[in-house]
């Protein structure tokens, strides 16, 4: 299916289906920051519609469309709608790190150490 075209009127999103959604949105994020593309909470609470990778990453670099890729957790078909609201954007700023590569790690000691996922006791 040519989903540009379906989009100028809808196109149906299958229960477990995931769909990269056109916008029709091209931005240009100065350097520094980075778009977040996040869910709606209404959709995904009534319709169990989210997004994938959320939240999605537009960085500075990119010129291209924005494009939503949206899941339906649901067991039920939604449609989207040209002109629906599907996601939303943050633009936030983004710290660069200037890694120094070592042989040795710090040893100083923590309450976790090296404990992971559920070592914080909660």
């Amino acid at each position: 299916m040519d989903l540009y075209a379906a989009l100028n009127n809808s196109a149906v999103l299958n229960p477990l289906e995931r769909l990269l959604v056109p916008t029709g949105i091209v931005i240009a994020i100065p350097n520094g920051f980075e778009g977040q593309i996040r869910p709606r909470s209404g959709l995904a609470a009534k319709h169990g519609i989210t997004v994938l990778n959320s939240p999605g990453t537009i960085d500075s670099d990119y010129r291209g469309e924005v494009k939503i890729c949206l899941i339906n957790l649901s067991n039920q078909l939604y449609e989207i709608k040209r002109g629906d609201r599907i996601a939303q954007i943050l633009i936030s700023p983004v710290f660069q790190v200037i890694w120094d590569d070592r042989e040795e790690f710090c040893t100083e000691e923590t309450g976790r150490n090296a404990g992971g996922f559920g070592s914080s006791g909660r």
